[in-house]
């Protein structure tokens, strides 16, 4: 559709200015819209409200600078527009899971989580003991092959950003299923960790395998969820950043299967 094609022009404009101001009306003049249809067909395509789409995108630039700079944590949010310490930290913490300075060391920590995964025989978790809730299942196939595991979960948004309030690795493609879900508005997504990356593939998933469900999927009491059908897919153009921090969900999921094993 045409204006789907103009909101594709905006992400690239996006993208290309994202160190300038970009309010609403800048982007919205870029198409020569209003900002009131602007942001109704944006929110339409990408899930999001144009400018927490603007948000997100600047919250992965900080992820990259934190990773590949030696700028300050203040610095860094100064690079992105975040006047205040203080809010570029609450912010950054709530979305990716983590807060600056722990992402920006948590190469070890990824590389040891990653190769206790890699040395995982048992891969089942404990369901949650709230049995009496939703259910949410599916399976998950892939576009393109790959040898590694699958990090997926249920959202609050429609976007991979804080813990999700579900979630669980895979070791490989196929069915998984969600137990105790409580009555809500979710989204699946999901992505993919080849075996062969590195810590920093993983800490900035720029690159992996990726799904999410454009529709929300509503959990409500006495009512059946439709079974899934996720399909992993190679990084679009249209597809907002990964924020969450993806050693933090395998730290998550490795404690779980540890407490399982215990008992």
């Amino acid at each position: 559709m045409e204006r789907y094609s103009e909101v594709d022009e905006v992400i690239a404009f996006i993208r290309d200015h994202i160190d300038e101001p970009l309010p609403l009306s800048r982007l919205a003049r870029y198409v020569a819209y209003s900002p009131y249809h602007f942001t109704r067909i944006f929110k339409e395509r990408i899930g999001l409200s144009p400018l927490y789409y603007v948000s997100s995108m600047r919250l992965q630039k900080a992820k990259d600078l934190l990773l590949r700079t030696n700028l300050s944590v203040r610095d860094v949010g100064l690079e992105i527009g975040q006047q205040s310490l203080g809010t570029f930290t609450t912010r950054f913490t709530e979305r990716v899971g983590v807060s600056p300075s722990e992402f920006r060391h948590s190469a070890l920590q990824t590389d040891a989580h990653f190769r206790s995964l890699q040395q995982l025989t048992d891969w089942r978790t404990a369901d949650p003991a709230t049995l009496d809730y939703g259910c949410v299942q599916g399976t998950v196939t892939s576009s393109v092959p790959f040898e590694g595991f699958i990090l997926i979960g249920l959202f609050s948004k429609p976007i991979p950003e804080g813990l999700p309030p579900y979630g669980t690795l895979l070791s490989s493609l196929g069915d998984f299923r969600f137990t105790g879900v409580r009555p809500g508005t979710y989204y699946l997504m999901a992505t993919s960790i080849s075996w062969g990356m590195g810590a920093m593939d993983i800490l900035l998933p720029h690159a992996t395998l990726r799904t999410r469900s454009r529709a929300p999927i509503r959990v409500i009491p006495g009512q059946p969820v439709p079974a899934q059908q996720a399909m992993l897919y190679e990084p679009r153009p249209d597809d907002p950043p990964i924020l969450i921090s993806l050693p933090l969900l395998m730290n998550v999921f490795l404690s779980r299967t540890l407490e399982l094993s215990r008992r």
